[in-house]
């Protein structure tokens, strides 16, 4: 008889249905067809051809970059005078005309690496595919990708041209509504989009915001009006809450 409360055979019924999934996922198919590291390819195709993102010779950002599908899909489309920068804490196997920093975008050394190797550039877009180690505490990972979220916010908010976009990975569920909002008050537009690549059963949603707002961008607001943004300031005492 078989014991109904046997973990690991319930975790080896799981990586079977999923390699099975995965090996006829359509879009890994294609991806592997095309020679594109990861499926997540044809997730930001969708999102660039339904919001215009893209233009011949764009500065971009690419953050959390690894294993490299956005970069391969930004230099495809963007040409060969399109300066694009990936950032990951992992590493990645190079590109062909991507600059690549392996740095921890959440802390102070990988921002300041990352803008060190803008080399004092404004970008014209600022991509996130961002994504927190999922503990398998809901409330936790959930805390965790807004923060991330957040960071890949003031990111942009900072290094964006006037008219700049930015596009980030969240997830549904608490904090999302309050994050929109914040993002809405510095982009002209914001749209919530699930691309057809996001697997149904995901809780994968992408912000896609266009159009940074020029008077937000002159430093201005020094009093923490609606126009700064400044969450790395307050990353550790958050991370203490949700561990």
């Amino acid at each position: 008889m078989q014991n109904p409360l046997n973990p690991g055979r319930k975790k080896h019924r799981h990586n079977k249905a999923w390699m099975h999934e995965h090996v006829h996922d359509p879009y890994v198919q294609e991806a592997q067809r095309r020679g594109y590291r990861s499926r997540a390819a044809f997730k930001l195709i969708e999102l660039a051809e339904r919001d215009h993102l893209f233009r011949r010779g764009m500065t971009v950002v690419d953050l959390g970059a690894a294993p490299g599908s956005w970069s391969q899909v930004l230099r495809e489309r963007l040409g060969p005078s399109a300066i694009i920068l990936a950032i990951d804490l992992l590493p990645m196997e190079s590109i062909a005309g991507v600059s690549i920093v392996q740095a921890d975008f959440s802390t102070d050394d990988g921002l300041a690496a990352t803008k060190t190797a803008l080399d004092g550039r404004r970008a014209d877009l600022v991509v996130s595919d961002l994504a927190p180690n999922l503990s398998g505490i809901n409330a936790a990972d959930q805390a965790r990708s807004v923060q991330l979220a957040e960071l890949a916010l003031e990111f942009a908010a900072e290094v964006l041209q006037p008219g700049g976009d930015f596009v980030v990975k969240s997830f549904q569920g608490s904090g999302l509504a309050q994050y929109q909002r914040q993002v809405e008050s510095l982009f002209a537009k914001v749209y919530v989009r699930k691309p057809k690549a996001s697997r149904d059963r995901s809780r994968e949603v992408y912000l896609v915001a266009k159009g940074r707002k020029t008077a937000q961008l002159s430093g201005a607001d020094d009093k923490g009006g609606p126009g700064r943004v400044n969450f790395r300031a307050s990353q550790a005492s958050r991370r203490e809450s949700v561990t």
